[in-house]
């Protein structure tokens, strides 16, 4: 069925493309796509659904969290630093089955509730409870690309296998919810164990994301089984002296395993040398780091910028409820806009919508709907915001309590598959 054509006017559309921010714009769409975008004078719209009093963006792309977590808090900032943070949830996670299933839905609503009041209807989610997750994030509005986590390291490295078939099993996927996979960490998975969901990655075209150089400890566990990871790992009781090391750093170790040849997702990259940052460009993976839990940890600033100009792409996330105050990437954009008042606005909004869209892979086919964009085939998420200036990128990161008024994930079509698809 065909539907009839809307029309959305908005004094502002900022469409992240190069045709750039449009004044008294229009966009025109149809079964969830949009159809046309430009002036109003150009579109001579008929009737508009919809005339929007300020500035209309694509729906936010929120490329590293975990809504799993969403019900946590983050407290005060850790003294033990990362590995002791780690421990502290890790006390939290033990829960009986009956129980789990409770929370998680819980969690779940509450992230996917917080993502849409904070303008953003696409996610990368590290989602460890796949069977879980899955079936929830299906049904709601939110297009996902759910990282189904591995961790399988020492004496669990024989769950390698189990814990991958959980990953990628895709019963639950359509259009709007993805499924990809996440070797969880250079501490948590051992060298077979990335290759071996690389192969997997590799084989099946799936998006690929792993959390690296997060802390300082990662290095010198690579290296010796050092350090307060090794703690970690000592606390929990189940290391074992099998473990390989590497003592070239994680960005290299990254490197050796193939996954910098492979258009992954690196989470966070907190520590990076001039070095490492020669190994990333050479490489074809995309970097995405979470201003407010980094600001949550004290690690020192961010190489961001050194990364762009080099050509690595870069977007920005929330990681979690954990270690964020909320999901609201809007603030972690305004955190790098005040960190860096020489960027503008316009460099700045990229990385939650269009570069946060192509690390996650959405746009890699051309015969399925874009995100992150308003352009002509793309899908028609957009968010309204109340701006009265002619500069209204800057002024939503501007003005800290600024909100969305509305915000409209679009449904599309999918032939031959039942329900939200």
């Amino acid at each position: 069925m065909i539907d009839s054509i809307q029309y959305i006017r908005a004094r502002h559309i900022a469409t992240m493309t190069p045709a750039g921010v449009i004044e008294d714009g229009c966009i025109a769409i149809q079964n969830g796509r949009i159809l046309a975008v430009g002036p109003t004078r150009d579109l001579n719209p008929p009737a508009t659904a919809a005339s929007i009093d300020g500035l209309l963006t694509p729906g936010l792309v929120n490329a590293h969290t975990h809504l799993e977590l969403s019900d946590r808090l983050p407290g005060e900032r850790p003294t033990e630093g990362f590995a002791g943070w780690l421990v502290g949830m890790l006390q939290r996670s033990h829960t009986e089955a009956s129980e789990m299933e409770k929370l998680v839905a819980e969690a779940i609503r509450i992230g996917v509730d917080q993502c849409l009041r904070f303008g953003v209807t696409a996610v990368g989610d590290i989602s460890r409870q796949c069977h879980l997750t899955r079936p929830l994030l299906r049904e709601s509005p939110l297009r996902t690309v759910s990282f189904g986590e591995v961790q399988a390291m020492a004496q669990r490295r024989n769950l390698l296998q189990e814990r991958t078939a959980v990953a990628i099993d895709d019963a639950h996927s359509i259009d709007q919810l993805r499924i990809g996979i996440t070797p969880h960490a250079p501490y948590s998975v051992e060298a077979d164990g990335y290759r071996y969901c690389l192969d997997l990655a590799r084989q099946r075209g799936l998006p690929l994301t792993t959390h690296l150089a997060e802390s300082a400890d990662e290095a010198p566990f690579l290296a010796d089984h050092s350090g307060a990871l090794r703690r970690l790992w000592d606390w929990i009781g189940a290391f074992d002296e099998q473990v390989p090391t590497f003592d070239r750093g994680p960005i290299a170790y990254a490197e050796s395993l193939g996954l910098l040849a492979y258009p992954s997702l690196l989470a966070h990259v907190n520590y990076c040398s001039d070095s490492d940052l020669d190994l990333l460009a050479a490489g074809q993976a995309s970097v995405v780091w979470c201003p407010r839990t980094h600001d949550y940890f004290g690690h020192p600033p961010h190489r961001w910028r050194a990364m762009r100009e080099r050509g690595i792409r870069v977007c920005v996330g929330t990681d979690s409820c954990a270690s964020s105050p909320d999901l609201n990437v809007v603030d972690d954009l305004r955190l790098v806009r005040r960190q860096n008042p020489d960027v503008s606005a316009s460099e700045l909004w990229p990385l939650i919508t269009s570069e946060a869209a192509d690390a996650l892979r959405w746009n890699r086919d051309g015969d399925e709907p874009a995100i992150g964009r308003l352009a002509i085939g793309a899908a028609a998420d957009w968010v309204a915001w109340p701006t009265r200036s002619n500069d209204p990128l800057a002024e939503v990161l501007d003005e800290s309590k600024m909100l969305p008024t509305q915000v409209r994930p679009a449904e599309v079509p999918s032939p031959g598959i039942a329900g939200r698809g």
